[in-house]
């Protein structure tokens, strides 16, 4: 076997010989070397010892190995987080190595913005190129189906969180923390998550294999709280009068408030039945508790 048989993955290879910096491992006899250095353990070893270690290549190009075995290998999946992020190079994760790996610019989305942020989660394995050089991969869908399970009717409406692992126009992707595989279509979401953002949201639909569509959108009655508290907002500092009401134009709300016509109409009316507003000749004001 070659040493590229090696590489991305966990060994137990034997001590040959040791230098100023670090000690020499094979495999197989007659093998080409791999180099163990001080940094990459934190035991001692003697000629002929065996020792388990994971293979890499270091920045210059090196075979290399570390006693530091990380949460993924080549054909091995779990999940990682990013550490830092490279405009135009691309993410950097934490797989348990001293070397954090990269996850290329051409794996990634082609907007960065939803690129994701350091501390983001992605379930990933590690693949070697034609150099023999370690990349992150992140899990596929058949990957993820492997992994997940099935959703059923009494999991409707559930609230849910996960983390997003396929991001396009279309919509996101999700594997939520039940081990949910779901889908969040373009209209149910704000703006389009990161790829591996955590999100929050409801599941309102249970497929018939098992797996779920999401929402990330509030529901009616929580948007509707949000809506009336811009209102209540906009009433103390207007010193409890603002000339909108239920009859005030579309575009009008819109520019004012951020909200629609009929989102504004509902938390309006929510206020005026709660007693904290009410309106006359056009105009909405604060009732005198609510000043």
């Amino acid at each position: 076997m070659s040493l590229r048989d090696y590489m991305g993955q966990a060994v137990v290879a034997t001590v040959v010989r040791e230098a100023s910096f670090g000690y020499f491992l094979q495999v197989e006899a007659d093998e080409e070397d791999i180099l163990l250095h001080f940094k990459e353990t934190d035991q001692k070893f003697e000629i002929g010892d065996e020792v388990r270690v994971f293979v890499y290549t270091d920045s210059q190009g090196r075979v290399c190995s570390s006693t530091f075995i990380p949460k993924i290998s080549v054909g091995t999946y779990d999940w990682v987080k990013v550490t830092d992020i490279k405009s135009g190079v691309g993410c950097f994760f934490d797989i348990g190595l001293k070397k954090d790996m990269l996850l290329g610019e051409d794996d990634l989305p082609v907007h960065e913005e939803i690129w994701p942020e350091v501390g983001d989660m992605l379930y990933s394995t590690l693949k070697v190129n034609r150099n023999n050089l370690l990349y992150v991969k992140v899990a596929t869908d058949p990957v993820i189906e492997s992994i997940s399970v099935k959703a059923t009717r009494t999991d409707y409406n559930k609230n849910i969180h996960g983390f997003i692992y396929r991001t396009a126009k279309v919509g996101s992707w999700i594997y939520t923390a039940e081990g949910f595989k779901g889908f969040i279509h373009e209209t149910e979401r704000g703006k389009e998550p990161r790829l591996g953002e955590k999100v929050e949201g409801r599941i309102i639909d249970v497929k018939e294999d098992g797996t779920i569509n999401v929402s990330l959108l509030p529901r009616k009655e929580e948007a509707m709280d949000k809506d009336a508290e811009v209102i209540l907002a906009y009433l103390h500092v207007r010193k409890g009068a603002m000339p909108y009401g239920d009859k005030s134009m579309p575009e009008d709300i819109q520019e004012r408030f951020g909200l629609s016509k009929g989102s504004f109409k509902r938390a309006l009316g929510k206020l005026m039945k709660e007693k904290k507003v009410y309106q006359e000749e056009g105009w909405t004001y604060l009732t005198k508790k609510e000043e």
